[in-house]
């Protein structure tokens, strides 16, 4: 999956509500605390992280590459 930024980054957390992924941020928030959510083959655990273009996130066996 690509997603394109529409400015300078977006906050993960974020990213994860806009692509429809989770129903709500709490949910998303929940995930990427519990250690669920890898940025570029690292665990990230930071809710409001910047993700930035050509980052690679990735939950569960879905890959979202950012651009």
């Amino acid at each position: 999956m690509k997603y394109e930024l529409k400015g300078e980054y977006i906050e993960l957390f974020k990213l994860l509500k806009v692509l429809d992924l989770v129903d709500s941020g709490a949910q998303a928030k929940y995930l990427i605390a519990e250690g669920y959510v890898n940025r570029n083959g690292e665990p990230e655990l930071r809710k409001r992280a910047k993700i930035v273009s050509g980052d690679m996130i990735e939950i569960a066996d879905l890959t979202i590459m950012v651009s």
